[in-house]
Order: structure tokens, then C-alpha cells, then sequence
């Protein structure tokens, strides 16, 4: 906890995930047996070049956040969840699964050892779990990585998109998915470089955002965040397939707003619902994710044609969603489910 003493950082300008916090959490593993984990200085690691990860894609990693309190307290977010997901990407990526209490203590570790790092709000401390096969055999496709480097990066942030809270712009993409189906909800970096080539393209022709990703013209989300649409009465997004994330933020989002009244639905949406949606007055749409919080969508691009999202602003019930969230980060609200831990 902060005294009067202590200087809390102002959130970071640079840009998102740029700038690193001083001490790294690192845990290794070989004959079939993960060592005790170690803090030590952020340093570059030394890798063989047959290294497994960098030829077969042996790697997932999970993104959370540590969050400075109203109360000088700094808390992370539902680390219980990312630990979760990240064991069911290493189980599905067949590399070595980390104990519960091996990973949810290095994350613990690395926010205690760069607690002088975390931000003020609205900047926070983002974690970078990251798994990796290290066997040095290029052979080795057809088989597992023998050897394994799991270590946590931290990192004082601000704001995802440049230029703060703002409405976004997304192009709408039919024809090419995001990634491969089975393994969309795996968060390992190759689902997001597939994602890269169509988004800047799209960027270029179209001064977007974000793409939204909807093969066969069915929403799935965009290159790094759930998709939702929002008004007065509903919340409605993307019933979770294999195909996509399961964000942890999503999760929140919709759990807060079944409390707060707002309708509730998870099913399947369709481009040409997104477009009719937006056209609606009192209409809002928003993407989540552990980076973007929830953002609002002020503009999306269909088939050569603009539309604007309701009044193209910052809709308001976008807004009183990701503040019931981010008031839960800050303990400017209750934490009644136990969302959040104090690590340290």
C-alpha cells in the first residue's frame, strides 16, 4: 500500500505495452519437473535457435492487470481466471501445464516485487504470463517440447488506444477469419499475427481501428477484443465457440450488467445485424478485453458503406458498464465476488 511518502506513477504515455517494470518472475522446466520460481532484473533470455517455440509454435501467454485502489491498495484482477485459461491453452498447445499454485504465485510475486511501478489510475500494471517449449530440436514437429520456460512480464500502462476513451472505427471483414477455428480460443500469439495482415490493410485503405472478424458474415470478435452490442434494455454478443477468445473481461462485463438490469443474450450475430443495429437510435457497441476495458464503437465500415453507430459518440450505457468495471479495479465498489486479490 502507498503512504504519504511513496511517489505513485502517473500512467505511462508511451504507447501501450512498451515500457517494462524492473524485476521479471522466471520458472523453468526439464525432465518433467518445474523448478522453483526465481525475481530477478528484466534481461534478455538466451535461446538456442532450434528452440521448439520459434520453430513450431509451442507458446501462449495470457494478459491481466494489477490496479492501484482509491485506497493507495494495489489489486489484481481475477487472476484465478487467467490461470485457468492459460492451463487450458498449455493443454491444448500440448506443452507443459504450470501448476495452479506455480503460475498464480509468479503473478503474485511480480506485482509484490514491482509494486512501486503500478500507475495511478486510470493507468494500471499489465502482466504478461508467457509459456514457451525451449527443447532445442528441429525435429521435433510432430512431437511435444521436453523443456519449458514459463516466465511473467509486467508492465506500467495507460490507455489501449491511442488518444484515450474515443469512439472507434471498425471495418467489418466477411471473407477471411481471424484465425484457425480450433484453436481461437487458445491465446497464443499465431492466432494474433493471422489477424495482422488483413488488419493492416484495412487500416490503410480505411483509416480503421479494428477489424471485426465475421467469416461467412457471423461475428466472432476483432484481432484483439470481444465484440458487443449495447443499448437501454440488452447486452448482446457472440455465444463462445472454439472459434474465439473467452475473454475474462466479457465475462465480467456481462456478469455486471445482468446486475445492473441490462438484458442479457449470448447467440449468434450476423454483419448484417451489426449494420441494422447500428442505424438504431439509442444504439451502442463496445469491444472488451483485458487492454481495451470496454471501448465504444462510434463507426463501422460494411461493404463500402459508412455507418455510424446510434449518434457516433460515447454511449452512455458503454460508459456506465465500464465504469461499474473499473470502479470494481479501484475499489471505488464493493468487490462482492471476490474478484479481486492483494498480492502481497
Amino acid at each position: 500500500m502507498s503512504d504519504a511518502t511513496t511517489q505513485v506513477p502517473a500512467p505511462p504515455t508511451a504507447p501501450f505495452g512498451s515500457v517494462f517494470a524492473g524485476v521479471v518472475a522466471t520458472a523453468t522446466y526439464e525432465g518433467g519437473v518445474w523448478s522453483e520460481p526465481e525475481l530477478g532484473p528484466l534481461a534478455p533470455f538466451s535461446l538456442h535457435p532450434a528452440t521448439h517455440a520459434l520453430h513450431y509454435g509451442s507458446t501462449c501467454f495470457e494478459g491481466l492487470k494489477a490496479h492501484r485502489g482509491v485506497d493507495g491498495q494495489v489489486r489484481l484482477f481475477r487472476a484465478a481466471a487467467h490461470v485457468a485459461r492459460m492451463r487450458q491453452s498449455a493443454d491444448l498447445l500440448c506443452l507443459p501445464k504450470p501448476s495452479e499454485e506455480l503460475l498464480s504465485g509468479m503473478m503474485h510475486a511480480g506485482v509484490a516485487a514491482n509494486l512501486d511501478e503500478v500507475p495511478a489510475a486510470p493507468g494500471s500494471l499489465y502482466l504478461r504470463p508467457t509459456l514457451i517449449g525451449t527443447e532445442p530440436n528441429i525435429g521435433a514437429a510432430a512431437a511435444p517440447s521436453a523443456s519449458a520456460l514459463l516466465f511473467v512480464l509486467l508492465s506500467p500502462v495507460g490507455d489501449y488506444f491511442s488518444g484515450g476513451i474515443r469512439p472507434l472505427k471498425l471495418a467489418i471483414e466477411t471473407e477471411q477469419p481471424r484465425t484457425t477455428p480450433q484453436f481461437g480460443m487458445v491465446k497464443s500469439g499465431a492466432n494474433y499475427v493471422m489477424a495482422l495482415g488483413p488488419t493492416l490493410k484495412l487500416k490503410a485503405e480505411l483509416g480503421i481501428d479494428q477489424v471485426l472478424f465475421c467469416p461467412g458474415g457471423e461475428v466472432q470478435e476483432t484481432g484483439a477484443s470481444n465484440f458487443m452490442l449495447i443499448d437501454a434494455e440488452r447486452v448482446v454478443t457472440p455465444a463462445l465457440t472454439t472459434s474465439f477468445l473467452h475473454g475474462v473481461t466479457r465475462d465480467s462485463i456481462l456478469t455486471l450488467a445482468r446486475d445492473l438490469g441490462y438484458q442479457v443474450e449470448e447467440r449468434t450475430i450476423t454483419a448484417d445485424e451489426v449494420v441494422a443495429w447500428a442505424g438504431r437510435p439509442g444504439a451502442e457497441a463496445a469491444l472488451s478485453g483485458t487492454a481495451a476495458v470496454l471501448s465504444p464503437v462510434g463507426t463501422v465500415v460494411s461493404a463500402g458503406e459508412t455507418i455510424t453507430v446510434g449518434d457516433g459518440g460515447i454511449g452512455e450505457h458503454t460508459m456506465r458498464l465500464r465504469q461499474a468495471l473499473t470502479d470494481i479495479h479501484t475499489a471505488a465498489a464493493p468487490d462482492t465476488r471476490g474478484w479481486c486479490t492483494i498480492p502481497f
